[in-house]
């Protein structure tokens, strides 16, 4: 998964983190959360607050 992969990290962090409120997170633990994901394969200073937005509306899209 690369930064990128906004919509399959929210799925995978949907399933990894079932009972997280995904509108409740500081994006330093989202990032964070994202980086330690099993398949994650990106630069960690390729990632702004723009993609960390996008990957928590995906993932709140993902919960409902």
């Amino acid at each position: 998964m690369k930064w990128t992969d906004t919509l399959i990290i929210a799925e995978t962090l949907y399933d990894k983190f079932p009972d997280i409120d995904p509108k409740t997170i500081r994006f330093t633990d989202l990032y964070q959360w994202v980086l330690d994901l099993d398949g994650f394969d990106d630069e960690p200073n390729k990632c702004g607050e723009k993609i960390l937005e996008a990957i928590q509306l995906a993932w709140m899209d993902e919960a409902e």
